[in-house]
């Protein structure tokens, strides 16, 4: 074949910028008059190096341009992207490729059939389905290698299986059932999974291709996928009379030394020999690379360097400086004897901060201060989604409009998010939390009458506060009666309803169950803008092969499968951004460039990220068989840190702490501060830190004072319940809050039963029970189904509460002297002036000797009688007083026991109930005697009014910090600021 015969393969040094330079090169190589590049064909890796390659052209064109045919190896469709070129007539003999959603949905059938035939229990649900994924992911390595299934039954595998556990060898036997079934049924249908797909069209091209080369030009660029079949493939390109292979970065300055030491990288001296070693540097940047000539069968020296340069260009002497800083081990002991200018890395800074925030913060500067250059480009790379919003964020501060081109998950989304709320309310029938969160979605009447939706919404949520109600929607009906707006309920009743039944329903009803309740919450908003766009591919794509597969759930499960599955989506925003700022993911950023470059997030964990094994294949089969193991990834992270150390302006970034704690520096950043060793204090960001710590500096506020808010005379004059007047005495800033400017605490969506539900539900029964006399059991399962509790809830509470109930009882029977004359009664009188009101829970009266008893009930502890001797304690007392005045006629007498009846259990027993007394003597080493019990309270009383109610004391915040409360207003009050600032005396 003449020229054919001798490979044509070039590679973009890391400093030239691929696709400027790839650009710069290819113009003036395969331009033609009056058709420019049209008869090009380019093979590039990703969509989203077409992208950049297209966005290269118009840079270099300065004009118009006819743009080359751009066809992506990953492309499921590869066949019709390249068009003539593979005449789609005679590849027709390669079956279609299954969808990759059927396939996981018939995964998900196929696998409880060979668990079962295993004799093990499969799991059902969304738990299948992960599984079910796992399987496909594992397939779709072996896949990518062309490794039959068959190989997993050769002696060498055999041999490595046979060293596992049991666990892994049952894991590879039921893989092994699985891939057989699965198999089956795809040649019974005529197809094949897209990954063996894209091989057999591989194989077709270079056949093609071989026997009769193509007219027109064919480069393959920035492909570093080292597939047998796609190797292959680029070694016919190479051969092509007027084709050429481009690779990036391949790292032509290494010594043959050190090449040789990344190991064999899929070389095999003997048939039977493992293609990956174990002294394989797997985790170096050109292994992958080395791999991928190997299997073309190039040598290195056959490599040409690409001698075009990009725009956005650093010297040559970064790419050597890389290649020092990737050296392997053995090599890497040179670093001792290397000059300080061969170690110097010019243009590259280190930037370490406190938090991911203040990284955040910083990164916003630079970018800020590198777009106030003309012409400037600068580009953000992280794997970290979550700092890649925070910067986004940050430069909103500046108007300056930057897109995460990696996009954000589907689940992520305004529109995914509705979708997956009203699965999960389906799955919690309607539980208070995913309820109102569907409801207040953004998208859920968008429109102009939104204002009045949320109005409604909101007094529902008040409404619907406390512990969860019964499941279903019937419970919710006298919620929204008791928020007034039953109206709106009547409306949204009927669009919930469908998501709300036992039956299990195929997969495909759910879904037309959740797109209809989500049109008629949003209308077509829910399908309108980017994210809804890709939310309604998503649902038809899911619904017609969940329909076929005949996929079954719960709505337990619900939720969980449809985040599964949209979390593998990325949403991308629409174009719009600042046209010189970009932010790419690791993926995004190959090929593309910037003159000022920010790697951020280079923590252990994050770039590189955590080698994740295989669940199914043990690692040592999976090199028997040929795959490269997890590490291997490892290798491609710090291929990309190479590319990117490649821009004329680098600032690598992290931060020493994350959410979870100390943060570990990345490898490659540790690698990096070696080489540079005494010269690293002159390639450190500094200004950018320092400038994110003041930039929302202020001058440090004044101490807080201690609270001593001063009401008018007229806003002091409230009613006192016996039940504040302890707050107003110990806390007077918290009566102030409750009864002054009547603040009250919301009771969070669905709540743990807390002590006023508890103490409004017993006094409820005990109220019931005292007027009727039926039965404790009876009335304790009528006030429970009042209160639309939930059945757990009721499962829970009734038998502790009906034991303490017994209690009572039996304790008021023990006695036949004493007779309750009143039950949950309200009372007040005019004292001095000022209101006092109270409710009694029990007042019996003693035949025997004339006098009441004053009687409240505890669902917890009741207070100590020392706090009533220290004055703090009041509710009895004041109580008695209110008797002894006629406050709750027509019963008026001499008031001589004071009980607290807990309905808690007895210390140090199992039993429930117990009578407390704050009367000296009366079994209690403390408290006050009985004779100045209620002079004392008065004198209190009085005393409290003088101050705070008819006086002009302020009302000062925590006079006695040590009295338990339940610390509602602690927030309001700034209590953790003057307490830890003044101490808690306030001095």
């Amino acid at each position: 074949m003449g020229e054919a015969s001798t490979p044509k393969i070039y590679s973009i040094a890391a400093h030239r910028g691929f696709a400027d330079a790839l650009v710069a090169g290819l113009v003036p190589r395969y331009s033609e008059p009056d058709v420019g590049m049209a008869r090009l064909t380019l093979l590039l890796p990703s969509t989203r190096a077409a992208r950049t390659v297209q966005e290269a052209f118009v840079r270099a064109s300065g004009g118009g341009l006819l743009m080359p045919r751009m066809a992506v190896v990953g492309d499921l469709d590869l066949d019709e992207t390249l068009g003539a070129l593979l005449d789609p007539l005679g590849s027709a003999d390669i079956p279609p490729a299954v969808e990759p959603t059927r396939r996981w949905l018939r995964l998900g059938a196929i696998i409880p059939e060979a668990m079962r035939a295993l004799g093990r229990e499969p799991p059902k649900g969304a738990a299948l389905l992960k599984l079910a994924q796992q399987f496909g992911a594992t397939m779709d390595r072996l896949l990518v290698e062309d490794i039959a299934p068959d190989e997993l039954w050769e002696q060498r595998v055999i041999d490595a299986m046979v060293e596992q556990s049991a666990h892994w060898v049952e894991a590879s036997k039921l893989f092994a059932a699985v891939q057989a079934m699965w198999r089956g049924e795809l040649e019974a249908a005529g197809m094949l999974d897209a990954s063996a797909r894209r091989n057999r069209l591989f194989e077709f091209a270079a056949r093609r291709w071989r026997a009769c080369p193509p007219e027109t030009p064919i480069v393959a660029a920035g492909v570093t996928s080292a597939a047998p079949a796609l190797a292959d493939l680029l070694r016919v390109i190479s051969e092509l009379p007027r084709g050429a292979v481009i690779l990036p970065d391949l790292d032509l300055s290494m010594s043959d030394e050190v090449w040789d030491e990344l190991g064999a990288a899929g070389a095999r001296d003997n048939p039977g020999d493992p293609p990956f070693g174990p002294g394989d540097a797997v985790t170096h940047p050109q292994y992958h690379l080395k791999l991928l000539l190997n299997r073309m069968g190039i040598n290195r020296a056959e490599v040409q360097p690409w001698h075009r340069r990009g725009l956005a260009a650093a010297g040559p002497e970064r790419s050597h400086a890389i290649s020092a800083l990737f050296l392997p081990p053995r090599a890497s002991r040179a670093w001792v004897d290397l000059p300080a200018e061969k170690r110097r890395l010019s243009g590259v800074r280190v930037m370490e901060t406190a938090h991911p925030e203040a990284e955040a913060q910083a990164i916003a500067l630079l970018i800020r201060e590198a777009v106030a250059i003309p012409e400037k480009r600068v580009a953000l790379v992280t794997p970290d989604r979550g700092l890649a919003r925070r910067v986004v964020e940050h430069l909103a501060r500046w108007n300056l409009a930057a897109d995460d081109s990696a996009g954000r998950a589907l689940s992520e989304t305004t529109a995914g998010r509705l979708l997956l709320q009203l699965a999960e309310l389906a799955g919690e029938r309607a539980a208070p939390v995913p309820l109102v969160a569907a409801l207040a979605n953004p998208l859920v009447r968008a429109g102009a009458d939104r204002g009045h939706w949320l109005d409604a919404l909101r007094r529902f949520d008040r409404a619907l506060r406390g512990p969860r109600p019964a499941p279903g929607l019937a419970p919710l009906g006298p919620i929204a009666a008791k928020a007034r707006v039953t109206q709106w309920w009547e409306g949204v009743e009927p669009v919930l309803g469908p998501l709300l039944t036992d039956e299990v329903l195929p997969l495909a009803d759910w879904l037309d169950r959740l797109a209809g309740a989500g049109e008629a919450l949003a209308g077509s908003g829910l399908w309108g803008r980017e994210d809804g766009r890709g939310l309604a591919l998503f649902v038809e794509d899911l619904r017609l092969h969940a329909r076929d597969a005949g996929t079954m759930l719960e709505a337990e499960d619900l939720h969980a499968v449809l985040r599964d599955a949209m979390e593998a989506i990325a949403v991308r925003p629409p174009y719009g951004g600042h046209p010189r700022v970009a932010i790419y993911g690791l993926i995004e950023s190959r090929m593309a460039r910037a003159d000022l470059v920010i790697a951020a997030g280079l923590n252990e964990g994050t770039w590189p990220a955590r080698p994740a094994t295989d669940p199914l294949l043990a690692p040592a089969v999976l090199r028997a068989l040929g795959v490269p193991g997890a590490d291997f990834r490892i290798g491609l992270s710090a291929h990309d840190l190479a590319s990117v150390l490649g821009a004329p302006e680098v600032v690598l970034s992290r931060a020493r702490r994350d959410q979870s704690g100390p943060a570990i520096a990345s490898r490659f950043l540790l690698r990096v501060q070696a080489l540079l060793g005494e010269l690293g204090d002159a390639h450190r960001e500094t200004e950018a830190p320092r400038l994110a710590g003041v930039i929302d500096h202020a001058d440090p506020a004044p101490a807080y004072p201690r609270p001593r808010p001063m009401p008018s005379a007229a806003q002091r004059r409230v009613a006192v319940s016996v039940t504040s007047l302890d707050r107003l005495r110990a806390d007077p800033y918290q009566f102030y809050a409750a009864s002054i400017l009547r603040l009250s605490e919301l009771d969070g969506l669905d709540a743990e039963p807390s002590p006023a539900w508890q103490g409004t539900l017993a006094h409820a029964i005990l109220e019931e029970w005292h007027k009727s006399g039926r039965p404790l059991a009876d009335i304790a399962t009528e006030k429970l189904a009042e209160m639309n509790s939930h059945p757990l809830t009721r499962a829970l509470w009734r038998p502790r509460l009906l034991k303490a109930l017994e209690w009572i009882e039996d304790a008021i029977a023990a006695d036949p002297s004493r007779k309750p004359v009143l039950v949950e009664a309200k009372g007040e009188i005019d004292w001095r002036g000022v209101t006092i009101k109270g409710r009694i829970d029990r007042l019996d009266f003693d035949e025997e000797d004339g006098c009441f008893a004053v009687v409240d009930y505890k669902t917890g502890s009741p207070p100590k009688p020392a706090q009533s001797a220290a004055g703090y304690a009041l509710q009895l007392g004041t109580l008695g007083l209110m008797v002894e005045s006629g406050a709750f006629a027509p019963w008026k007498g001499t008031v001589n026991r004071f009980e607290y009846w807990s309905l808690a259990k007895r210390q140090g027993s199992d039993q429930f109930g117990h009578v407390v007394s704050p009367i000296f003597g009366e079994g209690n080493r403390s408290g006050i005697p009985l004779d100045e019990f209620l002079p004392k309270t008065k004198g209190w009383l009085d005393e409290a009014l003088d101050c705070w109610i008819l006086g002009n004391n302020p009302f000062v915040a925590t006079i006695v910090p040590d009295l338990p409360n339940y610390g509602t207003y602690d927030q309001l009050m700034r209590l953790e600021e003057w307490m830890r600032l003044h101490g808690e005396n306030g001095a």
